[in-house]
């Protein structure tokens, strides 16, 4: 009976210690946010990302991502991952909503992201937002063609609506901005009844509470014109905006990258093509963590998997 009776006690103790254990590692009791002593959990964007591209170039990784990096497949994707992991580490846009996902934003060489420090350029971790459309011509029709014009010119020329791209996180120099009165007068397609016509838009996935926001307040704006995002990653944007998908059942008529073009995204074709505005792409943990600011040299040894655990703050 007193065998029995002792394998009993053990089997509990084993239990209540694998519950003990974080998903990462074991956290030093105490601790708070997965600090000190747990296994860092490093999470990171698919190679086409232009949140990553941004973010590794930014503490020159390279070709040194860790192994043990789990990929996600989005800026929603990631913020939800690392926000439910006390020892997680990953990136997204300044669009992202901190609060609401649980994660907390860290400074990156004792620099708090915003508007402010991106356009001054003491913000170090920065990219565009990019858009293409697809050819003079090749539009369903030409009010199309003229909505997604005068679309373009709202969020890149209009003071109202550089004021929506801002308000929804995008970083925007407001010195050349007009009256949209005055660009309106410009496009006769507005004053028509655009229920008919949908605009689809698509790529990077960064852009997309940027881009909802000035498509709904676009819509009064332009005879009700309705709209349609699938937004699927950077590299989706020119296959199916002017490359071999823009015929196919995933075309869009505006593509949007979180970074430059590159080479082999030819965009020469495109009826307009340029800068929507700027992001900043930040680094976060989960919102308990004490960590509050990193450099580029502590991200590399973290994401190269040199560096396996946080420091206490």
């Amino acid at each position: 009976m007193k065998k029995i009776f002792t394998l009993l006690v053990a089997v509990v103790m084993m239990i209540t210690l694998t519950a003990c254990q974080g998903t990462g590692g074991t956290t030093t009791e105490g601790t708070e946010g997965g600090t000190t002593s747990s296994t860092i959990n490093v999470y990171t964007r698919d190679a086409s990302s232009g949140t990553r591209e941004a973010f590794e170039d930014a503490i020159g990784l390279g070709e040194d991502l860790t192994d043990a990096a789990s990929e996600v497949s989005s800026n929603g994707d990631m913020a939800t991952r690392v926000g439910q992991d006390p020892n997680g580490i990953g990136y997204v846009s300044l669009t992202t909503d901190f609060e609401a996902n649980n994660v907390k934003p860290l400074s990156f060489e004792g620099v708090e992201a915003s508007n402010e420090t991106v356009l001054d350029g003491s913000y170090l971790m920065q990219r565009p937002f990019k858009y293409m459309t697809r050819a003079s011509g090749d539009f369903e029709s030409d009010d199309k063609e003229q909505l997604v014009a005068a679309f373009i010119a709202y969020i890149t020329e209009s003071t109202e609506g550089l004021t929506v791209v801002s308000e929804a996180g995008g970083i925007v120099d407001m010195t050349n901005a007009r009256p949209w009165s005055e660009i309106a007068a410009e496009y006769p397609v507005l004053n028509n009844d655009n229920s008919g016509i949908t605009i689809r838009t698509g790529g990077s996935t960064s852009v997309e509470k940027v881009v909802e926001a000035a498509l709904q307040a676009f819509q009064p704006l332009a005879g009700n014109v309705q709209y349609a995002m699938s937004q699927s990653g950077s590299g989706d944007a020119q296959p199916r905006t002017l490359g071999d998908e823009k015929d196919g059942p995933n075309a869009v008529d505006i593509g949007f990258t979180s970074r430059e073009f590159k080479d082999d995204e030819d965009v020469s074709g495109a009826m307009v093509q340029g800068e929507m505005c700027k992001d900043a792409v930040v680094i976060i943990v989960e919102a308990n963590n004490a960590k509050t600011d990193i450099t580029a040299s502590e991200a590399y040894d973290i994401f190269s998997g040199a560096k396996t655990t946080f420091d206490a703050e």
